[in-house]
């Protein structure tokens, strides 16, 4: 069975209302037809708003949308309404309140199980970063720093990297300090596709979109771009 973990840099339909390009590769990406999916909005406080946007969105594709709230949940029995998903979809937001929440409920082991039952763990931005060793954050107002996250993935992960400009500076930063693991940076409207923890594609709702490498080489900062499939380009 394999392990599947999409990491969207930005995108998805919170931020690419009309191009549902990244949120269908990602359904398509299951075993079933007309996937279960799970839209957690943990990291943004479970804003009714958002997960309005999640069931708006999901209506028109293929698959059968839930949400799951963790200030109103729904039923006791979280492990199993988790493990009966075929997907799950994880918000932006402030990633350090969200995983604190997430342990404190048990989400961050349930998790870990359902990405061995083969369910397909997703996420834009915290839904992102969260999957990693580390991931890098402006959960604190004001600060972009390094945050210890679920460890699903090996290394490091920054989204927005072309959408938010002190991203890359910051990430270079903290690289060269020795403060964070080698990881990736991932643009607006691109995503990381890993699947049994190794990188598997990079894909793309715009045609500029890239992700990264990003290691120390010789005492500097590399960045290597990988190359990104454009979805609506291939039809893939």
């Amino acid at each position: 069975m394999k392990r599947q973990i999409i990491a969207m840099g930005g995108g998805g339909f919170s931020m690419e209302p009309d191009n549902p390009a990244l949120d269908d590769y990602i359904l398509k990406q299951a075993s079933q037809p007309r996937p279960h999916i799970c839209f957690l909005a943990t990291a943004s406080g479970d804003a009714e708003s958002y997960d309005l946007k999640f069931y708006a969105a999901f209506a028109h594709l293929d698959c059968r949308p839930f949400t799951l709230s963790l200030f109103r949940p729904h039923t006791a029995d979280l492990k199993s309404f988790l493990l009966e998903q075929d997907v799950i979809y994880v918000g932006g937001g402030n990633t350090k309140s969200m995983l604190a929440l997430w342990r404190e409920w048990g989400l961050d082991a349930i998790l870990r199980q359902a990405l061995e039952n083969g369910v397909i763990l997703a996420g834009i931005s915290a839904g992102a970063i969260c999957w990693f060793e580390q991931g890098i954050t402006d959960s604190i107002p004001g600060q972009l720093g390094v945050l210890p996250c679920l460890g699903l993935l090996p290394g490091s992960c920054c989204p927005h990297y072309d959408g938010e400009p002190e991203r890359r500076p910051a990430f270079h930063r903290l690289l060269s300090a020795g403060q964070i693991l080698p990881g990736y940076a991932v643009d607006d409207g691109a995503a990381l596709h890993f699947v049994d923890g190794q990188l598997w594609r990079v894909v793309s709702s715009r045609p500029a979109a890239r992700a990264y490498a990003m290691e120390m080489q010789a005492g500097a900062v590399a960045e290597r771009p990988l190359p990104a499939d454009y979805l609506l380009g291939d039809g893939k």
